[in-house]
């Protein structure tokens, strides 16, 4: 079976429809996601969509197109035009945004994404999208927070790390970020960087400079090899502070973001409004002020670490 077979194929089963009911499935609305697979995305966003009156299989089906590379994206976002989706939702990247509006005018746009829509050419402005466009913008500085929760499980004397991604687009700004809450709280933050993703010399370079803590960056690539920076991260024995909680579902120690709060907002508010009738110019851009902070208790266990009560308290949620 070729590929682009296979991912269509893979779109329409990922969904949850039965096969048998492919006649049914050109009266309900169709949602197409462009994007970085993920998960916990697929899941958060079935929850809003049932926030707002949707059960895929039910009354919406979706098309998922995942993409294994950037380059992908525009056939990708073309696939979802020719398919004549309802609305097109993208995760993880400015550039499948920037994709859907390119391949289409007219069909809703959804985007979640942390770098700044207006900057892209996505909308005019927050307030007033205009055009098809619009969506959830999370760059929000989360450094100095995320920070303040990896300190409290490490004694004053351990080394703290950074490990960041050079090629990725705000990768500057993210690691002046870091910087800055480090110097904040009176820490000196090491930086590792990942070169064309080769995780293991960055840990080894972590492991040279002694460091035992170390916070990870918010970047697509990083949640593509999360597994593999989870694994590396248990072998040395660090305490790692993520963005994303796929990390801490994947074995990871801990993890503070916009995660399913965003995610289902993102379904009800926008896409569960869009399908009813809604237009994206008239929905406004939104930050999110919802956080949720993740907890590992096993492996908090396996690296041998007490966690404060008071982190036991401010979790949203504990994975024993």
């Amino acid at each position: 079976m070729k590929r682009r077979e296979f991912i269509t194929l893979l779109g329409s089963v990922a969904a949850g429809w039965p096969l048998a009911a492919c006649a049914r499935q050109t009266e309900m609305p169709v949602i197409g996601i462009l994007g970085f697979e993920n998960r916990a995305w697929v899941t958060g966003f079935h929850r809003g969509l049932a926030d707002a009156g949707y059960v895929p299989g039910q009354n919406v089906a979706i098309e998922y197109r995942w993409m294994l590379d950037p380059i992908e994206l525009p056939w990708l976002a073309a696939e979802l035009v020719d398919r004549k989706v309802d609305v097109i939702v993208t995760t993880g990247s400015p550039y499948a945004a920037v994709a859907a509006k390119d391949a289409t005018p007219t069909i809703p746009i959804v985007f979640q994404i942390g770098d700044d829509p207006v900057k892209f050419g996505l909308v005019n402005s927050f307030s007033r999208p205009g055009g098809n466009v619009t969506g959830l913008y999370f760059g929000i500085d989360l450094s100095g927070k995320q920070l303040n929760l990896l300190l409290d499980f490490v004694p004053q004397e351990t080394t703290v790390a950074y490990l960041s991604h050079p090629y990725a687009l705000v990768s500057e700004v993210a690691k002046s970020n870091v910087l800055a809450a480090g110097r904040a709280l009176g820490r000196e933050i090491i930086v590792s960087e990942v070169r064309r993703l080769n995780f293991e010399a960055a840990f080894m370079t972590l492991v040279e400079q002694r460091a035992g803590a170390l916070m990870v960056g918010a970047f697509n690539d990083f949640v593509r090899n999360r597994e593999k920076i989870v694994e590396l991260a248990a072998h040395h024995k660090i305490v790692a502070m993520y963005h994303n909680r796929q990390f801490v579902i994947d074995g990871g120690l801990m993890s503070y973001g916009p995660g399913g709060p965003l995610i289902r907002f993102l379904a009800r508010h926008y896409v569960g409004q869009i399908l009813k009738g809604a237009k994206p110019a008239d929905l406004p851009v939104q930050q999110p002020n919802e956080f949720e902070f993740v907890l590992n208790l096993r492996t908090a266990k396996t690296l041998g670490l007490t966690i404060p009560r008071r982190l036991l308290a401010a979790a949203t949620e504990l994975i024993a």
